[in-house]
């Protein structure tokens, strides 16, 4: 059943909204309800069709479903020209009884179902939603997510300087990421990946790269920026391939990827054709792109661009598709003919190259190695700090670093001291220099409130740097060893509040909320996987050393990451933010020297 619209104008008082009471009266008898504010939907695949509008008998059907939060994009993709062959399509709407993930579960039931596509705006069963797409992962259906919404102000989860920083989208991101979701940014970048991934050809040759053959050289260069833009890598073509590539060539013309083909244009189909021949056959080529404005061209099927198309496709298994440059010039009758043939047509040099892009991700995260799991610390430790961080008593420095330790994650020495007296025992104890900072209850951010003193080199320093804490800020205070000059890095646990704990690793100290590089994970996480969250951080050149700066020892970060991952699985739902800021990475390891816990309430 489905219902368009469900509203109500002037609920009498006392009396229930309309929705809660046409969700209670569907979920009483069992009643599967579509909508409300929705457009219905049409399975192609029984030929069933609960739409408030009446719709084409000649719908191409085909291996995608689209399930969608917006009626219009519903409408726009169900009956696009471009011949996009949908199983299922569905306008989920206000979703008060049927939520998105049941009609994954059922699409993903449906042996003709090839590609997962949705647009979503939020996710109202997380448990139901994760479980279809670790299904979809486990049939190797991919899954294209477009996500609006991601541009809304942070929301404070948290006190924590990372909970501001994750922000809701970085919570989709962390997901989609462990299922090797595609994400896109546009209708028109969906559009082109569904039909990439509508053709049964996948990327065998991972770690390759696409190979382009054009008839511009102008185009090209726009194609080779665009491509570097958005991180689409071509292929390092082999020798043989460019000696194919140089007799194959009129005079003149550079054997390189990508390839301007276009000579003298006499005999311009057979090097066209024996160009992507000699791609197909080098082993770094990891898919086939022909990247020409798809104007009318008026010859016969088996001449021109079309028929190059078509004899590549029939001698090639390699994934191949063609570009049109600028998506208004498609001739949409000759691509009809394309893609009758199962060749896909990507409309924009922008949305092709993505799509391609997500083509070669997607072999990528299937050959990722299965996650090994780190041992998790003993059940005394485990079921001991479960119980500290239920009593929902804040933490001190020293508690904090406490916890952090048993895990495995490395921290410098610290004492907390609540006079002066107190103070200088803890540094006699840890040795000068030492770090002293406020200990007081609710300053989160000590830096902020000028509540820090590093480098402290005797006893004269230390009193006077007391001194100056406790008449601001009061008398408990934190001493510490220095660390060792590094990089800083911030590492996280994050509340989300659909998701649940994330991991979070970001670029540290007064950076962290200055330039917003920071990845998210969800939890637990092995070393390859700690090491691709590092990967994606923008600070990442400089832990490999600038400036005479010896490289970070990226390992022993990764390590860490890891164990804060076990600690936000095994503790998470107990912790609504944990901070570690800075994680001071150098050459000889990492160490903590500041953290922050924050048990949930």
């Amino acid at each position: 059943m489905t219902f368009s619209s469900l509203h109500e104008e002037d609920p009498q008082p006392g009396v229930p909204p309309l929705t809660t009471r046409v969700a209670a009266i569907a979920d009483e008898h069992g009643m599967a309800l579509c909508g409300g504010n929705g457009m219905g939907f049409l399975n192609l695949e029984t030929n069933l069709r609960a739409t408030g509008f009446a719709t084409s008998d000649d719908m191409r059907r085909g291996p995608v479903t689209f399930i969608s939060h917006s009626g219009s994009a519903f409408a726009a993709l169900a009956f696009n020209d471009r011949g996009i062959g949908f199983n299922l399509v569905v306008s989920s709407g206000q979703e008060i009884v049927t939520t998105m993930d049941a009609y994954m579960r059922y699409a993903l039931a449906l042996p003709s179902t090839r590609v997962l596509a949705l647009l979503l705006e939020t996710v109202r069963e997380p448990d139901g939603f994760v479980a279809a797409l670790g299904r979809a992962a486990e049939a190797g259906v991919p899954v294209v997510a477009l996500k609006v919404g991601r541009t809304e102000s942070s929301k404070a989860m948290v006190t924590a300087h990372s909970g501001a920083l994750a922000g809701e989208h970085g919570a989709y991101e962390a997901v989609f990421d462990a299922f090797g979701v595609h994400e896109v940014r546009s209708l028109d970048e969906m559009a082109d990946t569904m039909e990439l991934f509508s053709s049964p050809r996948r990327v065998t040759r991972v770690g390759g790269g696409i190979a382009s053959v054009h008839d511009s050289g102008g185009e090209r260069a726009l194609f080779t920026d665009l491509a570097a833009d958005e991180g689409v890598p071509f292929a390092a073509i082999g020798e043989a391939t460019r000696a194919r590539l140089a007799d194959a060539l009129d005079p003149g013309l550079e054997a390189a990827n990508p390839l301007d083909a276009w000579g003298t244009g006499i005999d311009a189909d057979r090097i066209f054709h024996d160009a992507f021949l000699a791609f197909a056959d080098d082993p770094q080529v990891a898919a086939l792109a022909f990247v020409v404005d798809l104007t009318r061209q008026g010859e016969p099927y088996d001449e021109g661009y079309l028929g190059v198309a078509d004899d590549v496709w029939n001698a090639t298994d390699v994934p191949f598709c063609v570009v049109s440059n600028l998506a208004s010039a498609v001739a949409l009758d000759e691509a009809t003919i394309l893609r009758d043939a199962g060749i896909p047509v990507l409309e924009g040099t922008v949305p092709g190259l993505r799509a391609l892009g997500h083509l070669l991700d997607d072999a990528a995260w299937r050959s990722r190695d299965a996650v090994r799991l780190a041992s998790s610390p003993s059940d005394d430790v485990r079921l001991r700090w479960a119980a500290r961080l239920s009593s929902g008593r804040s933490f001190d420095p020293s508690e904090s670093f406490a916890l952090l330790s048993d895990f495995g994650i490395p921290v410098v020495a610290s004492r907390v001291a609540d006079d002066a007296a107190g103070a200088l025992a803890a540094a006699d104890e840890i040795g000068f220099p030492v770090a002293l900072k406020t200990a007081a209850p609710g300053a989160e951010h000590k830096s902020d409130l000028g509540g820090v003193h590093l480098g402290i080199a005797d006893v004269t320093a230390l009193t006077s740097g007391y001194a100056d804490l406790s008449a601001r800020l009061g008398p408990h205070v934190s001493v510490s060893a220095m660390a060792p000059a590094g990089v800083e890095v911030a590492l996280g646990i994050v509340r989300d509040r659909t998701f649940g704990p994330l991991v979070l690793v970001a670029a540290g100290g007064v950076l962290v909320e200055v330039l917003h590089d920071r990845r998210l994970a969800m939890p637990p996480l092995d070393r390859a996987g700690a090491l691709r969250l590092v990967d994606g951080l923008a600070i990442r050149p400089i832990l490999a050393g600038v400036r005479g700066a010896p490289p970070a020892d990226l390992h022993a970060l990764a390590d860490a990451i890891v164990r804060l991952s076990v600690l936000a699985a095994e503790l998470g739902e107990r912790i609504d933010a944990l901070d570690v800021n800075p994680l001071i990475v150098s050459a000889e390891g990492c160490v903590a020297v500041d953290a922050l816990v924050v048990p949930r309430a």
